[in-house]
């Protein structure tokens, strides 16, 4: 699992998959999904697919396969690589969810839901896969919000599978474990290889639960009082949020047709995009830099 795409690009989602095998598009097949980091601060959203030909459920189950929470790092990693090594008959993509992409999705003017988020990933997972060439004929899915609900818009977008949507599927079908098992080796993966955008960022974040207090003291000693958190924070949790309102600056947001002395020699937000090193004196912030963010000076 090649992780360099998602690497250069933490502001969008990225789709890392396998081919579909042979046996894939001639056979039926059952397919599960299941997510990874739904519940972390930090950190990307995983969602995974695993599908196979019905007739080789029992040869899956026979590897196997549990709720990926329930088994340490080095055995997911050991039964990815049975995924991977059975091409012939077992195929798996993953969709990784940045935590900058949930945030903005989050906090954007017309507000959107984990719980939308997550349906939008799934349902592009399987979009994916039937594009591909797929015959996919059984869909497993563990529940995201209302089961009965999510089955019926499965179910409706999807009107020739037949749709389960279950709690603890992780748990219920080897198909979903196996999906379990991929989107938590990713995130892993994704976690350990993450690019830091901002200078001087401590590694040493916890578990990136909200009540772990190790997450609790990095995010306070991570947090920048002009532009907030790292890009690895997910800004739209409450966590993040009640932290920004008491470590941030405050703003206040002049009226257009203010007139007074105090607007008139405000700083214009541009200045801070100025190419020289210096504007009015003040240096040019290392977010614009990090970034390569520069003035446009004309179109």
């Amino acid at each position: 699992m090649d992780l360099s795409e998602f690497n250069n690009s933490n502001l969008d989602t990225c789709l890392i998959h396998s081919d579909v095998p042979e046996s894939a598009k001639s056979k039926p097949c059952c397919m599960g999904i299941d997510e990874a980091g739904r519940g972390p601060v930090l950190g990307p959203l995983v969602y995974g697919i695993c599908y196979c030909p019905i007739e080789d459920s029992e040869r899956l189950a026979g590897m196997g396969f549990a709720d990926s929470k329930t088994l340490s790092e080095d055995a997911r990693e050991e039964l990815f690589d049975k995924i991977d090594n059975n091409k012939d008959f077992i195929g798996w993509m993953i969709d990784i969810i940045p935590p900058t992409f949930i945030s903005n999705k989050m906090l954007q003017r017309s507000k959107y839901s984990l719980n939308a988020i997550s349906h939008d990933s799934a349902i592009g997972l399987v979009k994916q896969v039937l594009e591909k060439g797929a015959n996919i004929q059984e869909l497993y899915v563990d529940t995201v919000g209302d089961a009965s609900k999510y089955e019926a818009k499965l179910s409706d977008i999807f009107p020739n599978i037949k749709v389960t949507v279950t709690p603890k599927a992780d748990a219920k079908f080897p198909i979903v474990s196996a999906a379990s098992i991929c989107a938590k080796v990713a995130r892993d993966r994704a976690l350990k290889n993450w690019k830091f955008l901002e200078n001087n960022v401590s590694q040493d974040y916890g578990s990136g639960y909200p009540s772990d207090p190790n997450t609790k003291k990095w995010l306070g000693e991570n947090i920048d009082p002009i532009f907030g958190f790292p890009q690895f924070v997910r800004f739209s949790w409450s966590t993040a949020s009640n932290l920004l309102g008491s470590k941030a600056v405050s703003v206040e947001w002049e009226d257009d047709d203010e007139e007074d002395e105090d607007a008139k020699s405000m700083m214009p937000i541009t200045s801070f995009f100025s190419n020289s090193q210096q504007t009015h004196g003040i240096k040019r912030h290392h977010f614009f830099k990090e970034r390569q963010l520069e003035q446009v000076t004309s179109l």
